[in-house]
């Protein structure tokens, strides 16, 4: 057992005349002005394979010392107009953030007197808050490269400053007015990646860049139904037809939604709510037309469809729904069983049916299997022997 205690008591003095050792030449690196990368590279290798140097403050402190003379050194080079490589400008002093945090961390411990006294936290902050606004363009620099994962983590430190000890005083969330635009462009980010929670994360922030929060809605409502959300999905395009009706994203989605599920009447409730606020709208005036069809309601949908026609003539679903509201009407007579009382009536009803199916017809010629049976039937009707054996020989073959 003594043994065993001696060689453990050897292996902690070894580690620590090695982390002397590897600490003593870092600094040599540094004060020479040179060699930083292996000064940092010795500082990495101690807090991987030493578990005393994570918690030891100079070498946190010296591997930022490191990481901040190559930054540095690439910074000469740009002021002297020598090439110089951009990415790596950008990384470094990602790396110095994160540095300086875990350094911030070690020394906000609290002494042997619970006394809280960070010895290196006010230099650190007064330096790394004058390169911030690197960081953002850190992150704008890899989304033109379409590197979102990587643009991701500067908007992601860049945001997250606020909320560090080591910026204590600095109030990024209240003084700093591109805070929003960065969780813009962090929500894009994550979206691009088609990682739900990377869109979601800086998601509320960035709905204060007013200029895109159309965008972030969208992607918030993409980042649920990702993650298979339907409740959250449903309130996502709900709050965005709200606050932007015109936008085509969520209407048609909303209104989908409700039609596959039944609830027509929001659909159409959606429509009149729309449409009080633009009362042209083609998609809104579509919308309404279709559900008043779908609600039987037959002369509104007439209404509607023709307004959307002297608006749309090349649209083809208006007419589609004007023909099929007088089939439907005629197909509601014909319950009742009695064609001498209603002959009349039904010969008018096809007769109003045909031109707007013929003209869906020839807006929509590849969509037969919904003209073609119901110009069987309006041909049939009204006796129209040759029309109807164009249309009886096509059905033949759908």
């Amino acid at each position: 057992m003594r043994k065993i205690v001696i060689a453990f008591l050897s292996l902690i003095v070894s580690f620590a005349v090695a982390q002397k050792k590897e600490l003593s030449q870092a600094r040599s690196y540094i004060k020479s002005g040179k060699d930083y990368d292996k000064a940092e590279k010795l500082m990495t290798n101690l807090i991987a394979n030493d578990s005393a140097s994570r918690q030891n403050k100079k070498v946190y402190a010296t591997w930022y010392e490191s990481v901040l003379g190559q930054y540095q050194q690439i910074n000469e080079k740009i002021y002297l107009n020598q090439k110089y490589d951009t990415a790596a400008v950008y990384t470094l002093l990602s790396r110095m953030y994160r540095v300086a945090e875990s350094l911030d961390s070690l020394d906000a411990m609290p002494d042997e007197k619970g006394r809280v006294k960070p010895e290196y936290r006010k230099n650190n902050a007064e330096q790394l808050d004058k390169l911030r606004r690197n960081l953002y363009f850190g992150g704008t620099y890899n989304v033109r490269r379409n590197k979102f994962k990587e643009a991701f983590g500067f908007f992601q430190t860049y945001i997250d400053a606020a909320k560090q000890p080591l910026f204590t005083g600095y109030d990024y969330a209240k003084n700093d007015a591109s805070m929003p635009t960065a969780a813009y462009w962090a929500t894009l980010s994550g979206y691009r990646m088609k990682d739900a929670e990377s869109t979601l994360r800086y998601s509320k922030l960035a709905l204060n860049d007013e200029s895109k929060a159309v965008y972030v809605r969208q992607y918030i409502c993409e980042a649920y139904l990702w993650q298979k959300n339907d409740t959250a999905y449903m309130k996502a395009l709900e709050d965005g037809f709200m606050h932007h009706p015109e936008y085509a994203y969520f209407f048609p989605r909303l209104g989908d939604y409700y039609n596959k599920n039944g609830q027509i009447d929001k659909t159409l409730r959606l429509s009149n709510e729309a449409l009080a606020k633009y009362p042209d709208h083609s998609i809104f005036l579509l919308a309404k037309s279709v559900a008043l069809l779908e609600l039987d309601r037959y002369d509104e949908c007439i209404e509607v469809s023709n307004k959307l026609i002297a608006k749309e003539p090349e649209l083809p679903e208006p007419y589609f729904n004007i023909a099929t509201c007088y089939l439907n009407q005629a197909l509601e007579l014909e319950k009742k069983n009695e064609p001498r009382l209603y002959r009349q009536k039904l010969t008018e009803l096809y007769t109003k049916a045909r031109p707007q199916m013929e003209h869906y017809r020839s807006l929509s010629p590849q969509d037969q299997k919904r003209w073609a049976p119901a110009l069987y039937r309006i041909y049939l009707n009204l006796n129209m022997g040759q029309q109807f054996e164009e249309i009886d020989r096509l059905m033949r073959t759908l």
